[in-house]
């Protein structure tokens, strides 16, 4: 059956409708940042850059870097904006635009994330990389989708009674991340752990500016938290969002987080702007491996 125009929203020249993106503009291993600067900073390692768009936050490139295509795309911040991209991304391999039906046969992307991120954890250094073993969405997104194939209940039972979580904030959802992609890139430079992810920088993440937090103690009940010696590591804003949509549509999803803050110690790193470049480098190497 084909898909209604007011659900897959094509633009004039055929693209899909946010990323303004065609099918064969974006490679099978894509590399997912949060800012628009930073697609440059990942692709100027590139031997070379085929194709470049730039959509209101998400911009591409895709290109080859030694010998492999790779697509880098901005996101923009939250777990809204991994909506979009996810399922845009999606459309443009598993769905024919020409007849607007999915594909008999589908296609699965491999996607990693390099983000900044800070750690809960004390003896998580400030400069370190972390891999998300699973992501836990706390912000509600993946409450609009069938998710119970893919969530583990029993972590998530365990944190909430732990936390004493409110019934006023959205469950929380605690998915895995392809462990494929996590034996590619990880190695003794990597920590593993599970990563908040929040609808907020702010109050979601426990910062107070001016405004009282609904529980000013949920982060020590959140670096506490012990399930078989799974502990939450680090908080961001899209891992968990691209781990559950990534499992629903059958692609493979792997988060890399560089630790620029310390929340237990109230730390900042000195030198962000390198241990991004590291992380990047890093992870680029780990993919052509």
């Amino acid at each position: 059956m084909a898909i209604k125009n007011s659900e897959l929203i094509l633009n004039s020249d055929g693209s899909i409708y946010h990323l303004h993106l065609k099918p064969s503009d974006i490679a099978d291993t894509l590399i997912f940042v949060g800012d628009q600067e930073r697609v440059g900073e990942v692709t100027k390692y590139f031997d070379r850059i085929d194709f470049e768009m730039q959509s209101r936050e998400f911009k591409t490139q895709t290109g080859y870097y030694k010998g492999k295509r790779l697509s880098v795309i901005s996101t923009g911040i939250g777990p809204d904006n991994i909506d979009i991209v996810l399922n845009e991304l999606d459309a443009l391999v598993n769905i024919d635009f020409n007849t607007r039906e999915i594909k008999a046969t589908k296609t699965s992307l491999s996607i990693v994330r390099i983000g900044t991120s800070g750690a809960l954890q004390p003896d998580i250094d400030v400069d370190s990389f972390v891999i998300s073993s699973y992501g836990m969405d706390i912000n509600g997104m993946l409450q609009s989708y069938k998710i119970d194939a893919i969530k583990h209940a029993d972590i998530e039972a365990a944190f909430v009674k732990h936390t004493q979580w409110s019934p006023q904030k959205p469950y929380p959802v605690i998915i895995e991340n392809s462990k494929q992609l996590e034996a590619k890139l990880k190695s003794d430079q990597t920590l593993n752990g599970l990563t908040a992810t929040c609808g907020g920088f702010y109050g979601p993440q426990g910062r107070v500016l001016r405004l009282e937090l609904q529980d000013d103690s949920l982060n020590h009940k959140m670096d506490s938290f012990d399930y078989k010696g799974l502990r939450v590591t680090n908080f961001e804003m899209e891992t968990s969002a691209i781990y559950g949509l990534s499992k629903l549509l059958g692609h493979k999803a792997c988060s890399m987080n560089a630790i620029l803050a310390n929340r237990a110690l109230g730390t900042f790193s000195k030198t962000p702007l390198a241990t991004i470049d590291k992380l990047i480098v890093y992870t680029l190497n780990k993919l052509v491996s």
